[in-house]
Protein backbone atom coordinates (compact mmCIF):
# COMPACT_ATOMS: atom_id res chain seq x y z
CA UNK A 1 0.00 0.00 0.00
CA UNK A 2 0.98 3.74 -0.84
CA UNK A 3 -0.30 7.04 -0.11
CA UNK A 4 0.01 9.45 -3.09
CA UNK A 5 -0.80 13.09 -2.48
CA UNK A 6 -1.19 14.97 -5.47
CA UNK A 7 0.93 18.40 -5.45
CA UNK A 8 -0.37 19.69 -9.04
CA UNK A 9 0.27 23.07 -9.88
CA UNK A 10 -2.93 23.61 -12.16
CA UNK A 11 -3.10 26.36 -15.19
CA UNK A 12 -6.52 27.21 -14.64
CA UNK A 13 -8.05 30.40 -12.22
CA UNK A 14 -9.88 28.24 -10.41
CA UNK A 15 -8.78 25.79 -7.42
CA UNK A 16 -8.84 22.28 -8.75
CA UNK A 17 -8.66 19.85 -6.35
CA UNK A 18 -5.93 17.90 -5.60
CA UNK A 19 -6.87 14.29 -3.97
CA UNK A 20 -5.02 11.80 -1.77
CA UNK A 21 -5.18 8.70 -2.88
CA UNK A 22 -4.60 4.67 -1.50
CA UNK A 23 -3.41 2.72 -3.93
CA UNK A 24 -2.76 -0.87 -3.88
CA UNK A 25 -0.37 -1.11 -7.15
CA UNK A 26 -1.65 1.04 -9.29
CA UNK A 27 -5.27 0.30 -8.13
CA UNK A 28 -7.34 3.04 -6.25
CA UNK A 29 -8.61 1.76 -3.18
CA UNK A 30 -10.05 4.97 -1.68
CA UNK A 31 -9.16 8.45 -1.87
CA UNK A 32 -9.78 11.47 0.56
CA UNK A 33 -11.14 14.70 -1.23
CA UNK A 34 -9.04 18.03 -1.05
CA UNK A 35 -11.79 19.48 1.05
CA UNK A 36 -10.98 17.67 3.56
CA UNK A 37 -14.38 15.42 3.78
CA UNK A 38 -14.36 11.97 4.93
CA UNK A 39 -12.66 8.67 3.19
CA UNK A 40 -14.19 7.56 -0.01
CA UNK A 41 -13.67 3.87 -0.38
CA UNK A 42 -13.25 2.05 -4.07
CA UNK A 43 -16.06 -0.35 -4.09
CA UNK A 44 -14.13 -2.34 -6.75
CA UNK A 45 -10.42 -1.57 -6.25
CA UNK A 46 -10.42 -1.56 -10.40
CA UNK A 47 -9.66 1.84 -11.28
CA UNK A 48 -5.81 3.07 -12.11
CA UNK A 49 -4.56 6.41 -11.18
CA UNK A 50 -3.61 7.82 -13.84
CA UNK A 51 -0.26 9.95 -13.12
CA UNK A 52 0.97 11.50 -16.28
CA UNK A 53 1.16 15.43 -16.13
CA UNK A 54 0.46 15.53 -12.38
CA UNK A 55 2.92 15.55 -10.07
CA UNK A 56 2.28 13.27 -6.24
CA UNK A 57 4.38 13.25 -3.04
CA UNK A 58 4.56 9.96 -1.84
CA UNK A 59 3.41 9.24 2.25
CA UNK A 60 3.88 5.98 4.18
CA UNK A 61 0.76 4.16 4.80
CA UNK A 62 -0.70 4.50 8.66
CA UNK A 63 -3.35 2.53 8.84
CA UNK A 64 -5.51 5.33 11.34
CA UNK A 65 -5.66 7.60 8.78
CA UNK A 66 -7.65 5.90 6.42
CA UNK A 67 -10.85 4.68 8.73
CA UNK A 68 -13.29 2.26 7.03
CA UNK A 69 -10.42 0.79 5.15
CA UNK A 70 -9.88 -2.43 5.51
CA UNK A 71 -6.32 -3.51 3.44
CA UNK A 72 -5.00 -6.59 5.11
CA UNK A 73 -5.38 -9.85 3.11
CA UNK A 74 -3.16 -11.58 5.37
CA UNK A 75 -1.91 -12.60 8.75
CA UNK A 76 -2.81 -15.16 11.73
CA UNK A 77 -5.84 -12.11 12.53
CA UNK A 78 -7.24 -12.53 8.99
CA UNK A 79 -10.11 -15.18 8.09
CA UNK A 80 -11.24 -15.33 4.49
CA UNK A 81 -14.94 -15.29 3.80
CA UNK A 82 -17.26 -16.17 1.16
CA UNK A 83 -19.73 -14.04 0.27
CA UNK A 84 -23.65 -14.95 -0.76
CA UNK A 85 -23.05 -14.51 -4.02
CA UNK A 86 -19.45 -15.76 -4.15
CA UNK A 87 -17.04 -12.83 -3.88
CA UNK A 88 -14.18 -13.39 -1.52
CA UNK A 89 -14.15 -11.09 1.22
CA UNK A 90 -11.31 -10.81 4.18
CA UNK A 91 -12.05 -10.38 8.09
CA UNK A 92 -9.65 -9.16 10.00
CA UNK A 93 -10.63 -10.36 13.51
CA UNK A 94 -7.84 -8.16 15.69
CA UNK A 95 -9.47 -5.02 14.46
CA UNK A 96 -13.14 -6.40 13.89
CA UNK A 97 -13.31 -4.92 10.11
CA UNK A 98 -14.12 -6.84 6.86
CA UNK A 99 -13.06 -5.47 3.09
CA UNK A 100 -16.73 -6.15 1.92
CA UNK A 101 -18.59 -2.61 0.94
CA UNK A 102 -21.42 -3.28 3.86
CA UNK A 103 -18.74 -2.60 6.52
CA UNK A 104 -17.16 0.02 4.75
CA UNK A 105 -20.83 2.12 4.57
CA UNK A 106 -21.94 0.76 8.22
CA UNK A 107 -19.13 -0.27 9.73
CA UNK A 108 -20.72 -3.65 10.64
CA UNK A 109 -21.59 -6.75 8.21
CA UNK A 110 -22.72 -10.14 8.03
CA UNK A 111 -19.30 -11.23 7.75
CA UNK A 112 -17.68 -10.50 10.87
CA UNK A 113 -20.95 -11.95 12.34
CA UNK A 114 -20.15 -15.26 10.84
CA UNK A 115 -16.69 -15.24 11.87
CA UNK A 116 -17.61 -14.86 15.61
CA UNK A 117 -20.69 -17.39 15.46
CA UNK A 118 -17.98 -19.91 14.02
CA UNK A 119 -15.46 -18.72 16.85
CA UNK A 120 -17.94 -19.95 19.53
CA UNK A 121 -19.26 -22.75 18.08
CA UNK A 122 -15.86 -24.13 18.09
CA UNK A 123 -15.23 -23.01 21.46
CA UNK A 124 -19.02 -24.63 22.36
CA UNK A 125 -17.28 -28.40 20.90
CA UNK A 126 -14.30 -27.94 22.76
CA UNK A 127 -15.67 -27.71 26.32
CA UNK A 128 -18.42 -30.42 25.26
CA UNK A 129 -15.27 -32.63 24.10
CA UNK A 130 -13.76 -31.66 27.48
Amino acid sequence: MKVLKEVTKWDVDYRQPNHTYLLDGDKIVAYKPWSGMEVRVSKTRKAKLDQRYRKFEEFKYVEADWPGVNVSTTGPAVKQVQGSKGQTYFVNTESGSCSCVGFSFRGACKHIKQIKETHRAKLVQQQINR
